[in-house]
């Protein structure tokens, strides 16, 4: 009989541990932190500076990286971060493979594509959470607002509201603007515009470049003649694709600096930020791409690392509740740019510094001592909340 009760308890004993054992292996499975990148860029067409091409690899790059950080935290908490890529080169097609990964469970993206591609996708990923790392268009920020969309991208408010602030903070209150063909130069402008006139800079002369012929010569030879004005202390200039601007310095008419797209630009990341440990990311980065880091890498990052942040704030990876914590102020993120950056609460847009550059040095960095606001001088740049339509903060996330 004792024999049959040590076995009994023997068999107990065994299912009790087995049990445990089964509970320590189920827990210890790590979080699963499925994010994609969809990436498309249309072809800008031939351009008459064209020495040095744009990486075609811009934001993929950062978004890899990005997951290469987070792994290396999120193994000590049971995290595991993976990349699903998709790239293509039409609309359609990457409207497909995002689908494609929709289907397959993913609710979590980095985008980097032009605007009228982002609006399509955030109503096809509609119970998705999309970072946007590729579309500096105000109007995303500032009316009709995707309502599942954070941007990591600085907009063009913010970029041309960094360059007027130190253009008054010199006392060049005066500037020609330059303002090219296509529509997106046509936002730049109106981005400089609006930055002139909210911060007392008077545009002197506006022209609009119509030379059609792809000669460099043509354009260095034209450029003197075609910026006779007015005294000016500045020359603004809005090419964003670099079909004529590179040529503006230098050629002007009277001996002044040139500023916006060319010349001094404010950027969301370049290489010459090095301070607050951005060394180091840039460092990572370079030997990782094999290249500089452009402010689409950047977004990108901040993208996934965004995410990062907010799975490790909650513990799960639900699209609403990471955009719920994005839009609150309990999420503080660091960039490396000697401030916590932060999303606003009504268009979802990344607050952060920018860089004003040269070629090859930074030359300051917005906002500007001096231009001061109720909450945070980060937002004094950009479209602040009286300016802006959005109220993302108020509409949850679509459900499926």
């Amino acid at each position: 009989m004792r024999h049959y009760l040590l076995y009994g308890r023997a068999y107990l004993l065994a299912i009790t541990c087995s049990a445990l054992l089964a509970t320590q292996s189920f827990a210890a499975e790590p979080l699963q932190v499925r994010i994609g990148y969809l990436g498309y860029t249309p072809d800008v067409g031939p351009l008459m500076s064209n020495v040095i091409p744009e990486p075609t690899d811009a934001g993929l790059r950062g978004a890899e990286l990005a997951i290469t950080d987070s792994n290396s935290t999120g193994r000590f908490l049971k995290h595991e971060y993976s990349l699903q890529v998709a790239t293509a080169d039409t609309p359609e097609k990457l409207f497909t493979a995002a689908r494609h990964l929709h289907d397959q469970g993913l609710r979590l993206f980095v985008v980097n594509a032009p605007a009228a591609t982002l609006r399509q996708l955030s109503t096809v990923l509609s119970d998705s959470l999309l970072f946007n790392a590729g579309a500096y268009d105000d109007e995303l920020r500032s009316a009709n607002c995707p309502n599942n969309v954070l941007h990591t991208l600085p907009s063009r408010a913010m970029l041309t509201d960094a360059l007027v602030q130190f253009l008054v903070l010199r006392q060049w209150q005066k500037a020609f603007l330059i303002v090219g063909q296509k529509p997106e130069d046509q936002a730049y402008a109106a981005a400089l515009r609006r930055a002139a006139k909210r911060f007392g800079v008077k545009i002197i002369e506006e022209k609009p470049w119509t030379f059609d012929n792809d000669q460099r010569r043509s354009a260095q030879a034209d450029m003197a003649l075609f910026t006779q004005a007015s005294d000016y202390d500045v020359v603004l200039v809005a090419d964003e694709a670099g079909d004529f601007g590179e040529y503006v310095p230098f050629n002007t008419w009277l001996p002044r600096p040139v500023a916006g797209t060319q010349g001094l630009v404010p950027m969301g990341w370049h290489k010459t930020v090095e301070t607050y440990g951005a060394a180091q990311l840039q460092k990572r980065f370079e030997l990782y791409a094999k290249r500089w880091m452009n402010d689409r890498d950047f977004a990108a990052w901040m993208g996934v690392r965004s995410i990062a942040s907010a799975v490790t704030h909650q513990k799960n990876t639900d699209p609403a509740a990471i955009r719920t914590l994005a839009l609150s102020p309990d999420l503080p993120l660091d960039g490396f740019k000697g401030r916590k950056l932060s999303f606003r609460a009504w268009d979802g847009q990344l607050r952060q510094p920018i860089a004003l550059v040269q070629p090859r040095a930074l030359v300051s960095t917005s906002p500007q001592d001096g231009f001061l606001h109720p909450d945070t001088e980060l937002d004094s740049l950009g479209l602040d909340a009286p300016e802006s339509s959005c109220r993302l903060i108020d509409q949850p996330l679509q459900t499926p």
